[in-house]
């Protein structure tokens, strides 16, 4: 690894009983903000030293295997055998204000369990977001969009994160689980503080309270949303599992919707293919977004049931593996890497792969072209290289997105 490449964190030291094949340096902190401001850089430095397997820090003392190859992440995802979701035995030694904690303990919901009880999850959640109509989600975007746009189209400038690409997800999310608006705003709050890893238990709390108020605001009244069809599956889930399919929509719902619309909108933007007559489409940039920098950069978290080898490297037993959606889709191992198609791993891979990406997609694709039907001449406020990324493990998030304008009539 060259100087320019390193890190203070890549320490030369070796760690004491450490149950891989070859020592390694001491684990990299992915909460760290150098990391957020310039991930790729650090994946291709990992790579050079580590190969596809890297140890890493999700927060200050705990440690989990980074995955950045796409061969190994296959593999590891598609074994459930071996790889299980369950972090119960892990999460016996963590200490229980840990900031990752409530994105990763156990939750009696199809992401953070194993075996029949995973299969019952997850047919409840697939059947349930499986009665959604795709065909309805333009015109449901298109309702929320437009008054959003009002909001600041006589402007000349907005912050596209906080004005447009939030609210029109948060309001999709709530409409989509039937969820009224003060509600779905503590779930909002609730998932900001567990990502950022700020006051995470206290986010933990207020996201699960208000899902347990609409869980029993759908039993009394029942409508036409996911909410609903989940109460009323086969599966008969009691209100705790209820509340807790309901945390793994809005989590995979509100944090990466938000930012596959607004890193989408960047890349639109500062990209000149995507700009002028002969442009490429919103859905040619949402499959590039999804495959170069996806908006949930690392997830797809899986622990061990026992040692277990992985390209020469082992893994210890109940320890976080957690698979760098955005690393592998760019390993240099990959043929063709991205070429217009779409073998990335943005939605994860094998039993766990989020059931809902026909939805989100959909979402994000009517949203983008909403904005840009309204107001085609909108660019960046600030030179691409001045945008800044929120610190955090899992996420590829701007702290704002500012553009400019020529002010506009509102659409309608």
């Amino acid at each position: 690894m060259t100087t320019s490449d390193n890190s203070s964190t890549f320490a030369d030291q070796s760690v004491a009983a450490a149950p891989y094949a070859v020592p390694q340096p001491a684990p990299f902190p992915l909460y760290a903000p150098e990391f957020a401001a310039d991930p790729h850089r650090f994946y291709a430095a990992m790579r050079r030293e580590f190969g596809s397997l890297v140890r890493v820090e999700l927060a200050p003392g705990i440690a989990a295997t980074l995955v950045i190859g796409y061969r190994a992440a296959v593999q590891i995802n598609n074994d459930p055998e071996r790889f299980r979701a369950d972090p119960r035995i892990w999460e016996r030694d963590v200490p229980p204000d840990c900031p990752v904690l409530p994105i990763l303990q156990y939750r009696p919901n199809a992401l953070r369990s194993a075996g029949q009880v995973h299969a019952r999850y997850r047919k409840a959640s697939v059947d349930s977001i499986n009665s959604i109509n795709l065909y309805d989600i333009y015109r449901g975007i298109e309702a929320m969009a437009i008054p959003q746009i009002n909001t600041f189209c006589l402007d000349g400038r907005a912050d596209l994160i906080g004005q447009y690409a939030f609210p029109v997800t948060f309001a999709y999310l709530n409409a989509m689980v039937g969820c009224p608006a003060d509600l779905g705003q503590q779930v909002a709050q609730g998932m900001a503080m567990m990502f950022e890893g700020t006051d995470a238990a206290a986010g933990n709390a207020l996201f699960a309270e208000a899902l347990a108020e609409l869980v029993n605001l759908k039993r009394f009244d029942p409508g036409a949303d996911v909410t609903s069809e989940l109460v009323a599956h086969e599966a008969d889930l009691t209100d705790e599992e209820l509340v807790q399919q309901l945390v793994t929509i809005y989590g995979a719902g509100i944090e990466p919707l938000t930012n596959l619309i607004a890193n989408t909108l960047v890349l639109m933007l500062i990209d000149d293919r995507y700009m002028g007559e002969a442009a490429l489409t919103t859905r040619d940039a949402l499959n590039e977004l999804l495959f170069m920098d996806p908006p949930l950069a690392n997830f797809s978290i899986t622990y061990p049931a026992q040692p277990s080898r992985v390209e020469g490297v082992w893994l210890p037993a109940n320890q976080p593996v957690v698979t760098s959606m955005a690393a592998c889709n760019n390993d240099p191992a990959l043929a063709g890497r991205y070429n217009g198609n779409n073998s990335h791993l943005a939605w994860g891979t094998g039993p766990h792969a989020c059931p809902a990406q026909d939805v989100a997609y959909s979402v994000a694709h009517c949203a983008i072209d909403q904005l840009f039907d309204a107001l085609p001449e909108i660019r960046l406020a600030c030179p691409a290289d001045q945008l800044t990324w929120r610190p955090g493990p899992f996420h590829r998030s701007l702290t704002a997105l500012p553009v400019v304008f020529r002010p506009a009539r509102r659409p309608f």
